[in-house]
């Protein structure tokens, strides 16, 4: 069973649960940092590990598919990796729309077959807390709008891994509407001094095909719902009704009747993601839009001259 993400998970103000839970958080990081075996580095393929520290909504596969893009334009040869989930059917399809894609349950033994069919560079998709693999680069996203939430470890908080372990990484991307980044990037700089930092802005590829002068309903089973919704605003279209469900959500029929019979009850057309639209069957998409996003990269010849020099 999924369950949504705590509200008081992106609030710094007080709450009872975040120190309930904190004994919880504390075992998660004791846990987090045993490591039984030591990694391997795979030789004679340059892996590119693009994850984060707070879990879900942060970019990650919109930001392989830009760094797919710009490799591409430069004539490397570029897979996708993506460790499989049953539940995540809809990022493997997303990647696999936009290259070749491995998704073994072992992200290995993914990158050794991207290997043997002749790629030159693997992009993984999720797996900086892999302790299997030591890979060439690794990414952590940020959301620009929400960054580490209440600064607290899973499940007190959102995080993954305290907000230190950017140490470790090698670059930060910071993915949103770009409202907080001075804020953002000033905390990340007194962490890591020296780590580039890309920022990008999400954008609607689709915008055209949303009339403006409707109303809508939308909905959504992403990481971090309001990224959406907060998208949508700021591109004037106008949102009176919103259903939000757990990340990576398995639609049922049900579902899909209950919103369409609300927007036809309210006079509304739909809008979903991308991401969502992929989980329903051809029965459930009629009546559906949805909206096709990508990142707008700030200062792309800066990550491209990088990405030159690394690979």
């Amino acid at each position: 069973m999924k369950i949504k993400k705590p509200l008081f998970w992106d609030k710094k103000s007080f709450s009872i649960w975040k120190y309930i839970l904190f004994p919880l958080s504390l075992i998660y990081f004791l846990l987090s940092k045993i490591n039984l075996k030591k990694k391997k580095i795979i030789n004679n393929i340059f892996s590119i590990c693009v994850g984060n520290i707070y879990i879900g909504g942060t970019g990650k596969t919109p930001t392989c598919i830009l760094i797919k893009n710009i490799l591409d334009d430069l004539n490397i040869k570029t897979s996708f990796v993506k460790k499989h989930y049953a539940d995540q059917v809809d990022e493997q399809y997303l990647l696999g729309k936009h290259g070749s894609l491995y998704k073994e349950k072992s992200r290995e033994n993914s990158i050794i077959k991207s290997r043997e069919n002749g790629f030159q560079v693997a992009i993984v998709d999720d797996g900086l807390q892999d302790k299997t693999i030591d890979y060439n680069l690794k990414i952590v996203c940020f959301n620009s709008e929400i960054f580490i939430g209440n600064g607290h470890l899973i499940p007190s908080g959102p995080l993954r891994s305290k907000l230190s372990e950017i140490k470790n990484f090698d670059v930060i991307f910071l993915n949103g509407l770009n409202r907080n980044n001075e804020k953002n990037i000033y905390s990340l700089k007194e962490v890591n001094q020296n780590i580039p930092i890309f920022e990008t802005i999400y954008k609607i590829k689709n915008i055209e095909s949303l009339d403006k002068s409707y109303k809508y309903l939308i909905f959504a089973g992403i990481g971090n719902p309001n990224n959406f919704l907060n998208l949508l605003k700021f591109n004037n279209i106008n949102v009176v009704k919103k259903i939000f469900y757990p990340d990576h959500y398995a639609y049922k029929l049900e579902d899909i009747n209950k919103i369409n019979n609300l927007a036809l009850k309210e006079n509304l057309k739909i809008i979903t993601t991308e991401k969502d639209y992929l989980r329903l069957n051809e029965k459930m998409r009629k009546n559906i839009n949805y909206i096709k996003i990508e990142l707008s990269l700030k200062n792309k010849n800066d990550l491209i001259n990088f990405l030159k020099k690394k690979i």
